[in-house]
């Protein structure tokens, strides 16, 4: 049985798309950078510690197989995580306004006896927004639980000028590194 190590509903409707059946185990640990820690490093260690958390909950259930993700938005090498309320999501999106940013994804995969990781690194490079732009999208509150203050997969995506990688790992799960993952662990993806 595959269980999804997250609470996002967009990672659920992502694996939904391989015609997968799963499960969901909500999933809670602290999701912030250590002293130095470089991003890369950072989203690694996040989706491993889900997946470890993941299999804690699902000990002695034969063939159990957890996957868990991490998404994080990187802009000159900080990470931005969801911002807290509209000003910290306005303040975000000024940053982003006009560049290119990074967002990070990791996919781990997770039995009682081996893990397996894929990494995917994007591009996105945000438009020239103005500020009335930045202002009516903050209204939308669209940014809320979403790295980096925006949502590719929704309104935010009219923001986006240009994307080189995955937009699924945007969106929260790269769908072609997992289904990979989940081959090399015999399940059919």
């Amino acid at each position: 049985m595959i269980h999804l190590a997250s609470k996002s509903p967009r990672r659920r409707e992502l694996l939904s798309l391989l015609g997968l059946d799963f499960g969901v185990l909500d999933i809670d640990i602290p999701e912030h950078p250590r002293p130095g820690e470089p991003a890369r490093d950072y989203v690694r260690r996040v989706a491993r510690e889900k997946a470890g958390a993941g299999l804690l909950r699902v000990v002695g259930a034969p063939g159990a197989l957890v996957l868990a993700a991490d998404t994080e938005v990187v802009l000159d090498g900080e990470v931005f995580g969801k911002p807290a309320d509209a000003g910290q999501a306005r303040a975000m999106l000024e940053r982003l306004n006009g560049r290119e940013h990074e967002v990070l994804s990791s996919v781990c995969v997770a039995d009682a006896g081996r893990e397996q990781q894929a990494d995917v690194v994007s591009v996105v490079r945000f438009g020239a927004l103005s500020g009335p732009e930045l202002d009516a999208y903050v209204a939308c509150g669209e940014w809320r639980g979403k790295a980096g203050g925006y949502a590719i997969q929704g309104r935010g995506g009219a923001l986006v000028e240009h994307l080189s990688g995955s937009h699924s790992a945007v969106m929260g799960l790269p769908l072609f590194q997992t289904r990979q993952l989940l081959r090399g662990f015999g399940v059919d993806a």
